[in-house]
């Protein structure tokens, strides 16, 4: 029994380490932080960003470059809208509302589209987040600049492609036979959990885009991305299991919050994040909660490493605290409106699990 518990904790990693994509992912963020940290501008942070966004994609896969590509310009264009509708409350309900449906919406079709859909909603909190906290303001530069990094790193992978003898641009499957698959996949989803969990995702970004336009405060990203991974799939499980992720969101956003106060330098913290990111990208998470919370974390770590008003620490704390206040309030109304669903439709025979 201790030895299976054992092969549980331990197995949240697939496969040996990816040394490979490990190197590109450090090299690829390296550059643009060392940029940012010699010239101080702000425009370094979002080539990093870019950077790892892409950096998350194996290049000697399949269809490694392809996802590298949609990563990249959806994940720049996700980082854009962010920082163009964080000055309009309107806007920024209506556009957290609708990555948090296109979220649920992607997870129904597999853990791969999950993925998606979760880095492009860290870029969207992302974008709103370091509204206001720098002098590059332009959406439009942004993305551009996102693009940039992202690059970067492809032409890394188009180097780790060549140095395995492999064509720079792999065969494409056919298109019709991906929709096969991820039709496949979205009929395993229960129609009725998918319905909840899609109504907590959109009601749940929603208020928290709303509430970080509203309120004003600085580092929104703090709260936003706090709301993101806490929403589980499966409504029909305890309630303990249901606030598990709530609770370990909380204290991983302590843990950067006394790792970046304690710090409180940015040129140690270039120097302790990149083997964190290079640590991180050789053992990425397989199981898909594990690996919403490392790329959370590591997008936050990033976002905050060449900041310079950590005076301000409490205020990011705040934001987290808040942000896991909105999910678990979201998260119990879901979760007792699921019960009282399945307690009517058991008395009239109707409920289905599947």
């Amino acid at each position: 029994m201790m030895k299976a518990a054992l092969q549980k904790v331990l197995g949240w990693h697939a496969g040996p380490p990816a040394w490979g994509p490990a190197i590109i992912a450090g090299l690829g963020c390296g550059l643009p932080l060392l940029l940012g940290l010699f010239s101080a501008h702000p425009g370094f942070l979002w080539a990093a960003l870019g950077a790892f966004q892409a950096s998350q994609v194996n290049p000697i896969h399949r269809l490694g470059m392809l996802r590298m590509l949609l990563l990249i310009s959806l994940g720049a264009w996700s980082a854009g809208l962010g920082l163009w509708a964080a000055a309009d409350p309107v806007l920024s309900l209506c556009l957290f509302s609708v990555f948090g449906f296109l979220l649920a919406w992607l997870q129904r079709f597999g853990t791969e589209t999950g993925k998606l859909g979760i880095s492009l909603t860290i870029c969207l909190c992302m974008g709103q987040g370091q509204y206001g906290l720098s002098s590059l303001s332009n959406p439009y530069a942004v993305g551009m600049l996102f693009i940039l990094g992202g690059l970067w790193v492809m032409l890394l992978a188009f180097g780790q492609r060549g140095l395995h003898g492999m064509r720079m641009w792999p065969y494409m499957p056919r298109f019709i036979s991906i929709l096969k698959v991820l039709w496949r996949n979205a009929k395993r989803q229960s129609e009725y959990r998918w319905r909840l969990h899609a109504l907590a995702c959109t009601l749940a970004f929603g208020l928290a885009g709303l509430s970080v336009n509203l309120t004003g405060i600085s580092h929104g990203h703090w709260m936003t991305l706090a709301v993101l991974g806490t929403l589980p799939l499966n409504w029909a499980t305890g309630l303990l299991n249901t606030l598990r992720p709530h609770f370990v969101t909380l204290c991983s956003a302590i843990l950067i919050f006394l790792f970046g106060y304690s710090l409180h330098n940015p040129a140690i913290m270039v120097a302790s994040v990149l083997p964190l990111i290079v640590f991180c990208r050789a053992l990425q998470a397989h199981e898909y909660g594990a690996y919403v919370l490392q790329i959370a974390v590591c997008f936050l770590l990033l976002a905050e490493s060449l900041s310079r008003d950590w005076q301000i620490a409490p205020t990011r704390l705040l934001n987290s605290t808040i942000g896991v206040v909105i999910s678990v309030v979201i998260t119990l109304l879901i979760y007792a409106c699921a019960h009282w669903l399945r307690g009517r439709n058991t008395q009239t025979g109707t409920y289905k699990t599947k």
